[in-house]
């Protein structure tokens, strides 16, 4: 009884931390000027969970400011960048790469999270449908999810045969590598919880309206199987671990802290430079006499309900 009781205690605190993570997110997204004042007033926070919130968003802002930086020197160098996230479902994929491209143009670096392949792209090559998202000269691409797909779920849910799952580890490591000759920088992540931590997350899922969406039938599956996904993600690193092209883990019970090292893990990958920009002047704007600005409408006015 006594250790029930301590695990529904703890469960509650998972529950409450990504509450407030939640809240975190939408402050992060909003916040411009740099300066921390009062997020998640709605949950009471002991003076060291505000100090440590403060350094991650200090942190975050600086690690963001670098990515501006690598963006600039991969457009001037005209670099091909393809990085991978997988991992656990709830593991913090998604978090993270909203943190990278969050303060990015979306014309340098964009985000490829492909749904399941149709009839038809079944019956294609099956690195065919990815292909076509790579990156040319000065472009970021980051896969949410991606070929590794056959390696876990395809795999573990018997949505492939045997040959077909044999066969994409005898190529993938050629087709990586064509990648990595053809000038693509190729970067693996791998995001590593535990079983508690994804059953907390999970839960907490459940209990947000929000964020239930985010609960697919595939995902509740996967609580059920979290050791043949575990075997499967033994395989797939050992088989698929190549010089040209390396898997790198990324531990992720925390999720600040998981964000915060993949960002710097990243921007180490690259020997990027600050790109020297002109100095910008606003022109100012030019008047004609003969100008007259129409009135809107009334009825196409969106009504000011705030």
């Amino acid at each position: 009884m006594l250790n029930t009781q301590i695990s529904n205690q703890e469960l509650s605190e998972h529950i409450r931390r990504d509450l407030l993570d939640g809240y975190d997110e939408e402050f992060e997204l909003e916040i411009e000027d740099r300066h921390y004042e009062n997020g998640a007033e709605a949950i009471a926070l002991s003076d060291f969970e505000k100090e440590q919130r403060r350094l991650y968003f200090r942190e975050l802002f600086r690690l963001q400011a670098e990515l501006v930086k690598l963006q600039d020197w991969v457009v001037a160098t005209k670099h091909k960048v393809v990085i991978l996230f997988e991992g656990r479902d709830a593991a913090g994929k998604g978090g993270v790469i909203k943190r990278i491209t969050q303060r990015l143009n979306p014309r340098v670096c964009r985000v490829a999270a492909l749904p399941a392949p149709n009839d038809r792209e079944r019956t294609q090559w099956y690195f065919q449908r990815y292909v076509s998202h790579l990156p040319a000269g000065g472009e970021i691409v980051l896969f949410d999810r991606s070929w590794y797909n056959r390696a876990g779920v395809e795999k573990v849910m018997g949505f492939c045969t045997d040959d077909q799952y044999e066969e994409f580890f005898r190529t993938t490591p050629e087709f990586e590598r064509m990648l990595v000759s053809s000038g693509i920088q190729l970067i693996k992540y791998w995001f590593s919880i535990s079983d508690d931590e994804q059953r907390a997350r999970f839960l907490g899922r459940i209990h947000d309206p929000l964020k239930q969406w985010k609960l697919s039938p595939m995902d509740l599956e996967s609580r059920r199987r979290w050791e043949d996904y575990t075997k499967a993600k033994e395989i797939m690193l050992e088989r698929t671990h190549i010089p040209e092209a390396p898997w790198w883990v990324v531990e992720a019970d925390d999720k600040k802290k998981a964000r915060l090292n993949c960002i710097h893990h990243l921007l180490n990958q690259m020997p990027y430079q600050e790109v020297p920009h002109p100095t910008i002047e606003l022109p100012q704007r030019e008047r004609h006499e003969d100008y007259l600005r129409n009135p809107v409408p009334a009825e196409i006015i969106v009504p000011k309900v705030y």
